[in-house]
């Protein structure tokens, strides 16, 4: 039986789901796909603090503490880290942008 592990947000998560959500709704001009990234954004996220280990792990060079665990939810990735019981989420990148320069 699977456990819900604990949510954290970092400030700068809320920051990207802003901007996407302002792009999607006031750029695109699309306010009903803006509140479905929302929506399954949310859902996605609590479905992965169930079993948040069981998700790819972000290949990278740099030496990192924690592995950055990543999931997609449309063209967007959801970035997060374990610790003990807390499924950290850091960040929500569009997945075209160069990560190199968005991952710490």
């Amino acid at each position: 039986m699977s456990r819900q592990y604990r949510l954290q947000y970092l400030p700068l998560f809320w920051d990207d789901l802003e901007q996407a959500v302002f792009y999607v709704r006031d750029v695109l001009k699309n306010p009903a796909a803006a509140e479905r990234l929302l929506d399954r954004t949310e859902e996605a996220i609590l479905e992965h603090a169930k079993a948040p280990t069981i998700a790819q792990v972000h290949k990278t060079t740099r030496n990192r503490p924690l592995p950055y665990h990543w999931f997609a939810v449309g063209n967007y990735m959801v970035f997060y880290v374990v610790m003990g019981d807390v499924m950290e989420v850091r960040r929500f990148i569009y997945g075209a942008r160069d990560l190199t320069k968005m991952l710490p």
